[in-house]
């Protein structure tokens, strides 16, 4: 049988995992081309621009991005040459039966894809050295993850499955992406105390039509990672330059001197500044390795104010937020293309309320009395609000701790909006 055609993805993505266990429940057979998306090649960037994994590539030409469109798109079967979201046989109900199956299925994949992996990322990732390290993140990205997964362990109480009473794509989707989980964290105590999710995880896992296509089985006895700093790989020594050769003055030629000077990488603006008393790379440590309320009295007993400024930042379209993952996406887009100031720079910002109803705020602290030659490096600078705080009003003092400590809700328009997720610029 020709392939039904081929996904381009990495190793052990969890989010392919489903697509090909969804794949080999309906006898079809996919072709897997592992890429690496940090040097992705021509053929995969003309498929995905964005360099992005799972891609799937039908034999028919058929481009499909987005892991649950793929397997949602791969998991119906052709029936009198139409494609069907249900069936009466028992073997081809991984979309459910009924209309409320279907969008109960969706409900729980966008459930895992968008509340629990995003929590689970950046819980493991900077423990790996994928991303930067920051103990106050990481503490958050942890409470974030248990608060995510103890909806699906009140739900898996009185039920078999996530949805109706047997498996469906919502279960294959969700156990690929809260194995990392199970990978990284979920060791005996743990699921002693989420004895729900993992009689589910185990159950789902050890399915032919999953477990032929993922990684061995296995559990932990104890915790992989912990909340510590990943050690750096040890460089290999380099060995001392011999002294080079003094080589003869050249002659210049006349086209040489004709050629134009090469041009020297432009200074930041905030170079010109005299050397600054505060130390701002101190002041990150602080943040990173000690308790928030520690680190925010060094803060205030050191921090030089005729050096640095503080200031609010809020984003301009607050109305036109819809999903918090989005909001997310915006305050750490914004903060990733601040690097050219990183030395000039400490913040964090996050997004406050739920889907449909959110805000962004935050606070940052820069070098110099002007935010235009930290903050312009970013071009969409123009989306936020910036203002300037003072550092002797209690209430701006207030402002700055709570956009730091991530510890209150904030109120705007007389309307209160909860933490839901923070980002710290360092």
């Amino acid at each position: 049988m020709a392939p039904f055609g081929k996904i381009f993805t990495k190793e052990k993505n969890p989010r392919t995992t489903a697509i090909l266990a969804v794949a080999k429940a309906n006898g079809l057979e996919i072709e897997r081309v592992e890429v690496d998306t940090t040097k992705p090649t021509e053929e995969f960037l003309k498929y995905n621009p964005l360099s992005r994994v799972p891609t799937f590539v039908g034999s028919d030409g058929y481009v499909l991005t987005e892991c649950m469109a793929i397997a949602i798109y791969i998991a119906p079967h052709l029936v009198n040459q139409r494609f069907v979201v249900t069936s009466q046989n028992e073997k081809t109900t991984l979309l459910g039966k009924t209309k409320q199956d279907y969008a109960s299925i969706l409900k729980w994949m966008s459930f895992f894809n968008t509340e629990v992996l995003p929590r689970l990322g950046a819980w493991y990732r900077p423990l790996l050295g994928w991303d930067p390290y920051n103990k106050k993140n990481v503490d958050e990205a942890q409470k974030g993850a248990v608060k995510a997964v103890s909806i699906v362990e009140e739900h898996l109480l009185h039920n078999t499955f996530l949805v109706g009473e047997r498996i469906t794509l919502a279960d294959l989707f969700a156990v690929s992406i809260i194995s990392r989980g199970f990978q990284f964290f979920y060791d005996k105590a743990w699921r002693s105390a989420n004895p729900n999710v993992s009689r589910w995880y185990e159950t789902v896992y050890h399915q032919a039509i999953y477990q032929d296509v993922a990684a061995p089985f296995e559990l932990l006895d104890t915790p992989a990672l912990a909340n510590v700093a990943p050690k750096k790989p040890e460089q290999p020594k380099k060995e001392p330059k011999k002294p080079a050769a003094k080589k003869e003055a050249k002659p210049v030629d006349d086209e040489e001197e004709d050629e134009p000077p090469k041009e020297t990488k432009a200074k930041h603006p905030l170079d010109l500044l005299p050397r600054a008393t505060f130390p701002l790379d101190e002041w990150k440590r602080q943040y990173s390795n000690n308790s928030v309320d520690d680190s925010m009295k060094w803060f205030w007993e050191n921090v030089n104010f005729e050096e640095y400024s503080i200031w609010k930042i809020e984003y301009k379209y607050n109305s036109e937020l819809k999903l918090t993952f989005q909001s997310a996406n915006l305050v750490s887009g914004f903060f990733t293309r601040l690097e050219a100031s990183r030395k000039y720079v400490f913040g964090a910002a996050s997004v406050y309320g739920v889907s449909g109803d959110s805000v962004i705020q935050g606070a940052v602290i820069l070098r110099g009395q002007d935010a235009i030659p930290a903050l312009d490096v970013a071009p969409d600078l123009d989306s936020f609000d910036v203002e300037k705080l003072d550092p002797t009003k209690p209430e701006d003092k207030a402002f700055v701790e709570s956009m730091w400590k991530w510890d209150k809700p904030i109120v705007k328009e007389g309307k209160e909006y909860a933490h839901d997720r923070g980002f710290v610029y360092k």
